[in-house]
């Protein structure tokens, strides 16, 4: 039996939860997402590395900026989003390693084989922007994240100089659910899992 409170959060989180299109003219505060980002960054990875790194947009210069990187039917949902999080991975972030994982040198590790830092960073830094998703929809907060731009443009305009790299874009506001498909199926566990 699954209690009340649980289902709950089922619901909050995963069963009720939408990927939305079109926004509530509703701002989204400046203190609204550091907390989301302070409770997104407890989320596990791997030696604790934390490699992701966001770029709340939520200014009009901010989206004037992003605009030309947007596909077109990423655009409108883009451009009226009360914040855009752009998701980066930073291609050095085994340099926070000795802050983050102090108690074993681990940063050999990483600067010893670049493949291996970037399949790193790629894998957690995604990791991180779904606890960012998750963290968002516990505050009360609708997502809508996406590809469909491009990460040269993206990284050119917002990460030139840096060890930032593009992952790929999530509008955070209240959503509108008018803007919203019908739930698409999803696989079921005998399609998709496997007891071994």
């Amino acid at each position: 039996m699954i209690d009340a409170g649980v289902a709950g959060m089922e619901e909050l989180l995963f069963t009720r939860a939408r990927t939305f299109n079109k926004w509530q003219d509703r701002a989204v505060t400046d203190a609204q997402i550091p907390a989301i980002y302070d409770l997104a960054r407890m989320g596990p990875t791997s030696a604790n590395c934390s490699p992701a790194r966001f770029v709340f947009v939520r200014t009009a210069e901010g989206k004037e900026k992003l605009r030309p990187a947007l596909s077109s039917g990423n655009l409108e949902k883009t451009m009226s989003a009360p914040v855009t999080a752009i998701v980066a991975h930073d291609t050095t972030f085994y340099d926070k390693l000795p802050q983050l994982f102090p108690h074993v040198d681990a940063r050999p590790w990483f600067t010893s084989s670049p493949a291996f830092a970037e399949e790193t960073a790629f894998r957690n830094g995604t990791l991180q922007a779904a606890y960012l998703i998750m963290a968002a929809r516990m505050s009360g907060l609708d997502t809508g994240p996406m590809s469909g731009f491009k990460a040269d443009l993206v990284n050119e305009a917002f990460f030139a100089g840096t060890t930032w790299k593009v992952n790929f874009l999530i509008n955070i506001g209240y959503g509108d659910d008018t803007g919203n498909f019908a739930r698409l199926p999803r696989l079921a566990f005998d399609e998709a899992c496997i007891l071994a």
